[in-house]
């Protein structure tokens, strides 16, 4: 089991990580400053989204490509707002197959 998630820092910004360990930890540890990065100086951090893998690879996958979305396209992630997400990919600079990999994120009922 594995998850890409995306925290909220106190400054508005977001953090887009992946891990194979709890999530809950995970965040924790976000929260905590345990690690120096982006979100030790911008705590306290909020968890807004997550999606759990079978695989790390696939979650690394995603965070990667999540990574280089805009902020008006994580937004829409966050709001589970797949048909914006769409719009958005067909403005972008990046292939329409970029958005494959978090074709698992849809509901299945609302597959993209």
């Amino acid at each position: 089991m594995a998850f890409v998630y995306m925290l909220q820092c106190r400054d508005g910004s977001y953090y887009v990580g992946s891990t194979s360990a709890s999530l809950e930890h995970r965040v924790a540890e976000h929260d905590a400053g345990k690690f120096g990065g982006y979100t030790a100086t911008r705590r306290p951090v909020t968890l807004v989204f997550s999606q759990e893998f079978q695989q790390i690879t696939d979650a690394v996958a995603a965070e990667r490509q999540i990574k280089g979305w805009g902020r008006a396209k994580k937004e829409a992630l966050i709001r589970g707002d797949f048909e914006r997400i769409k719009q958005l990919a067909k403005r972008g600079r990046r292939r329409s197959s970029s958005f494959e990999t978090l074709a698992a994120l849809a509901p299945q009922d609302d597959a993209i």
